[in-house]
């Protein structure tokens, strides 16, 4: 275990933090967290979804994530980032899901 936190619990936090911000930038952004597997301990694949479409794996390493999630810099960075891919998704997406 990383000092930030055990596997399960620091899933729970980029879940929510992911959803958070996607959610900021579009009510309807849905956040997939895929942490099964291969994946079970070592990393997280996230996808956001907007009505039909759906964004490329996002990758995060556990460890990571961990280590930098009290970190404000790393978490601004973040944020800004996951907002940009929820403008772009919403750019891309039928005007009928693009209600805020």
């Amino acid at each position: 275990m990383f000092s930030g936190g055990d596997y399960h619990e620091v899933r729970r936090w980029l879940w929510n933090f992911l959803t958070s911000h996607a959610k900021r930038e579009h009510a309807r952004a849905e956040v997939v967290l895929d942490d099964a597997g291969a994946r079970e301990g070592t990393s997280y694949g996230a996808r956001i979804r907007l009505g039909d479409r759906e964004t490329p794996v996002i990758e995060f390493e556990y460890a990571d994530v961990a280590r930098h999630r009290g970190e404000l810099a790393w978490c601004r960075a973040l944020a800004e980032r996951i907002r940009e891919v929820v403008r772009d998704l919403a750019a891309a997406t039928p005007t009928g899901a693009r209600a805020r």
